[in-house]
């Protein structure tokens, strides 16, 4: 991994974006692009096409990252944090590799490496980038998505004017060289200009061990001073290590190691209630908001070299139920009026019943880490539309003190007593394509799988059936009791559960017959003559291949 990023210039971010989609109606990678229809949902007082994101860490780090993010269908994006120490100084800090995602996520990397100069330009350029490709490629309104900017470590650097600038400017970046370079761009293109104004929220991402006085001394700096609707991010070491660790030991965790002195050291759960309390009393007379972000990663050793160093900080599906527990022990606390924004564990298989109790915005970036990157947030967006979204913000404390419940026991969740082994296709890779489907590798006759399963998602009945019959004569038959090896392939399967090919398959050839037979009338057969003895399904589909080469067959 190269130490430098090497960051685009908004010209090329916007030519890159429009010439890929011109081209293969692609964004950054993202195939599937979500195009908003129907209701929005009221998150902190804004109006958003879905009411979920990415999460601050690697996937809003670059402005072609966030672009990729909404393209496929998130409307929140929780800015990469910047602090005083960044750039090169700070990436030479940070050990490579410094993220791990098999299973539950690790990470030994905090905060941009960008310098907070470049972080600006790069969050405001993909604020326009957003804003200008939502109108030109219709995928939604420009106001239907929102930003929320991240810093951090201490007061003396947060009131920094190099942090100072970040915050203002976000702000109001009409006075900027960048936003004038955006709009230089979008003027030469006959576009109208977007708006300077990216945002006005802003979480406080605290390290461990930082005193509650400094803490607060900070978020009243952001209220009174700046402003802004603020959120303080919250550590899982608010539950208490005997909790944590009975939490981790009965899902299956019992070798992540930590001990105590974070739990000792960092805020305690009645101090952050009790400072939480006067903050948003502070917040109210202000005219705005104060919440919380659930939850930081939770600092454990590093004791089988997982990742250079002594320790890192867990995230995923193991930092779940951590977080879900402490969201339902606030929630309980403040009688479900404090503002929550979740992220620990968030994926497309819990999603819906988070929203259920009312928390939002969820954010995420583990599961984004894994097969299918960004692509995963289009199914998230696909649920969300056809979720029925609540009316009124505020959080059902007993909802969510259930769902708390349900994660510590959840299977999901814990850690299997087998490891599965890395995935791995039999034989050599290709040569110039180093992808290689593995559920492909898995199917006996090596079928086109991803290729049938793009179609299927698309509506493309017909032309999946056609896909599957190049190969495979009888989809009716095996899309019922075919033993599918190719979901023993799968990758998914390593990380929440297999694509279901089997039914896909049958789901062609149910929907694509009609429209395939009609547009395949019957040829005349004028091979030689073919006599098959059996009729069996091998003895049919030798009859069919035959047939389609000519072979008069009986």
């Amino acid at each position: 991994m190269e130490i430098e990023m090497m960051p685009l210039r908004f010209p090329e971010l916007m030519e890159r974006a429009l010439r890929e989609y011109g081209r293969s109606g692609s964004l950054y990678g993202v195939r599937t692009l979500y195009r908003h229809e129907g209701k929005c949902w009221p998150v902190l007082g804004q109006e958003l096409e879905t009411p979920f994101g990415l999460a601050a860490g690697p996937h809003t780090q670059l402005a072609q990252n966030i672009v990729a993010g909404y393209g496929a269908g998130a409307r929140y994006f929780e800015l990469k944090t910047v602090q005083t120490l960044d750039g090169p100084e700070l990436a030479r800090c940070i050990p490579r590799p410094c993220i791990l995602a098999r299973a539950e996520g690790y990470n030994v990397e905090w905060s941009t490496e960008l310098t907070v100069e470049q972080a600006f330009d790069q969050y405001l350029y993909a604020w326009c980038a957003l804003s200008l490709l939502s109108r030109a490629l219709k995928l939604g309104s420009e106001r239907g998505f929102a930003f929320n900017m991240s810093v951090g470590y201490d007061y003396a650097g947060i009131c920094s004017p190099k942090i100072d600038a970040f915050i203002e400017g976000l702000k109001d970046a009409g006075k900027t060289r960048a936003y004038g370079e955006c709009m230089d761009w979008a003027k030469e293109h006959g576009m109208e200009p977007v708006s300077p104004k990216v945002c006005d929220t802003i979480t406080l991402s605290t390290l461990h061990g930082c005193p509650k006085e400094e803490i607060k001394r900070i978020c009243a700096y952001l209220i009174r001073e700046k402003g802004l609707n603020t959120f303080v991010k919250c550590n899982p070491t608010m539950l208490g290590y005997d909790f944590v660790r009975k939490t981790l030991d009965g899902l299956g965790y019992g070798e992540i190691a930590f001990d105590d002195h974070h739990f000792n050291e960092d805020m305690q759960h009645g101090e952050a209630v009790q400072m939480i309390r006067e903050l948003t009393e502070l917040a109210k007379g202000e005219g705005v908001q104060f919440g919380v972000k659930l939850s930081n990663t939770l600092p454990v050793d590093i004791k089988a070299n997982e990742l250079p160093g002594e320790e890192m900080y867990m995230s995923g599906a193991a930092l779940y139920p951590l977080t879900v527990a402490l969201a339902a022990r606030m929630a309980e606390e403040f009688r479900g009026e404090l503002p929550i924004s979740f992220a620990g564990g968030a994926d497309a298989l819990n999603l819906s019943k988070l929203l259920d109790t009312g928390v939002r915005p969820v954010t995420m970036a583990t599961t984004l880490l894994k097969p299918g990157g960004y692509e995963r947030l289009y199914q998230m967006a696909q649920m969300t539309g056809a979720h029925p979204a609540r009316e009124r913000e505020g959080i059902d404390a007993g909802a969510l003190k259930e769902l708390a419940l349900d994660a510590a026991k959840d299977p999901r969740y814990a850690r299997p007593i087998k490891a599965e082994p890395v995935p791995k296709i039999k034989g050599p890779a290709p040569h110039f394509d180093c992808f290689a489907a593995g559920c492909t590798a898995g199917c006996p006759i090596e079928q086109d799988i991803p290729g049938y399963l793009d179609r299927v998602e698309k509506g493309e009945y017909a032309a999946a059936l056609e896909l599957i019959y190049s190969k495979n004569p009888l989809p009716s038959i095996t899309g019922a009791i075919c033993p599918h090896t190719c979901q023993s392939g799968c990758a998914r399967r390593y990380y929440e559960e297999s694509v279901h090919i089997r039914s896909a398959k049958h789901l062609a050839a149910v929907k694509g017959l009609e429209t395939y037979m009609a547009s395949h009338p019957p040829r005349e057969q004028t091979g030689p003559r073919v006599a098959v003895v059996g009729g069996g399904p091998g003895g049919i589909a030798a009859a069919s291949l035959l047939a389609r080469g000519g072979a008069r067959v009986t």
